[in-house]
């Protein structure tokens, strides 16, 4: 498989996923940079007024999707934070480091979410 195809099957994957939910996109970048390396760049709002962003940097390494670095945020019509998973490298003592989910009082450890699960969850705070 070539690289490229790995990175149009996940943007098809997440077009399909992004499509079942009761939103509708600000925003919905997908850049190819190279043959291998890719950003995403999407905003949704929901129905309620919630808003998740996300931002992903894409890299095909040995016929597998990596990330280089990920943020997904969801907040409230409010602007009040529900969560954001990133791995910004700022929380060096948990043992996740450097991923990690922001909630509105705390800072956890938390491994990379697959992206499908994230939309899921922003569903589910978002009814």
């Amino acid at each position: 498989m070539l690289p490229h195809d790995a990175l149009e099957r996940y943007f098809a994957e997440v077009e399909a996923a992004v499509a079942q939910l009761p939103a509708y996109a600000e925003s919905y970048v997908e850049e190819i940079l190279t043959a291998n390396r890719a950003n995403l760049r999407i905003r949704l709002r929901f129905e309620n007024g919630a808003l998740l962003e996300i931002n992903e940097a894409l890299i095909v390494e040995n016929d597998s999707l990596k990330s280089l670095g990920y943020r997904y945020h969801l907040q409230r019509a409010d602007s009040e934070l529900v969560f954001r998973y990133d791995n910004t490298p700022h929380f060096p003592d948990l043992p996740s480091f450097p991923h990690h989910k922001h909630l509105r009082d705390a800072v956890v450890a938390s491994n990379k979410p697959d992206l499908l699960v994230v939309l899921q969850e922003a569903k589910a705070n978002s009814l």
